[in-house]
């Protein structure tokens, strides 16, 4: 039995919290700043067993330190990437076992975003960092477009029905870039009609099935004709590889 319970912090991060329901123990995911987490563990005696981290990106890793200095549990952190305050660097393969939550979390290695980037995967649930967002996907700031289609391609791999908890609120941005992409899909038209709703009541878009990225998302979409054409006219020239089609929309996406 257990609860996620997304932490807002700083312009639109996410912290993700997942809880046992039957206790006070606690996991802590990507938490970018110590101050609303510690508020959250306090105000509801909860007990934290560990911090799980995606990349070493600073809006990711910013409140290890402060966390750590009122709790000593273990950090888990991508074994390819040099973070502050890491105890147990972990790579795909791994699993991680948290008996107080019952859980058995396998990691998986998603590079792109950054080069060693993971994404940790239990349950149906995918806490999947900056590299799948909901409707979008994470900056090249370190890897290829090739890395990058292939950690997508990894991650849609898995069921239909896994819930995808991104590191950031961009659903509506990244829909408006969806929808010019694909402008005759009234899937996207619909979703971000809804997530548009959810904002101005002040709700999180996120989580979202894959099973929605794959009918929204471009990045997941670039087999479909409609992508492959939009990227083509953007671009100028025809394509056939769909690692070209992703780079061209990545590239799109970035001055979009």
């Amino acid at each position: 039995m257990l609860e996620i319970i997304p932490v807002t912090a700083l312009k639109d991060n996410y912290i993700w919290v997942i809880k046992n329901k039957l206790t006070s123990d606690i996991v802590i995911i990507d938490p970018s700043e110590h101050a609303t987490v510690l508020k959250l563990i306090e105000s509801k005696k909860l007990n934290p067993i560990a911090i799980l981290i995606t990349h070493h990106h600073w809006d990711h890793v910013g409140g290890i330190n402060g966390i750590l200095e009122k709790y000593d549990i273990p950090v888990y952190t991508p074994k390819k990437e040099k973070v502050k305050g890491s105890t147990n660097p972990v790579s795909e393969g791994d699993i991680i076992t948290l008996d107080e939550l019952d859980l058995k979390i396998n990691i998986i290695d998603v590079p792109g975003h950054t080069l060693g980037a993971v994404a940790y995967y239990a349950r149906d649930m995918l806490f999947s960092g900056d590299t799948l967002f909901t409707a979008g996907c994470g900056r090249l700031f370190e890897g290829t477009a090739e890395q990058m289609y292939n950690s997508l391609s990894k991650i849609n791999a898995l069921p239909n029905q896994t819930l995808v908890f991104c590191g950031h609120e961009y659903t509506i941005a990244n829909l408006k870039f969806a929808e010019v992409v694909e402008s005759d899909n009234k899937v996207i038209k619909k979703r971000l009609y809804e997530a548009q709703k959810r904002r101005k009541k002040g709700l999180p878009t996120v989580p979202a099935t894959l099973e929605i990225e794959n009918q929204t998302n471009p990045f997941l979409r670039c087999n479909e004709q409609a992508v492959i054409d939009s990227a083509s006219n953007h671009a100028g020239k025809s394509f056939n590889d769909p690692v070209e089609v992703f780079a061209t929309i990545r590239n799109w996406k970035d001055s979009f």
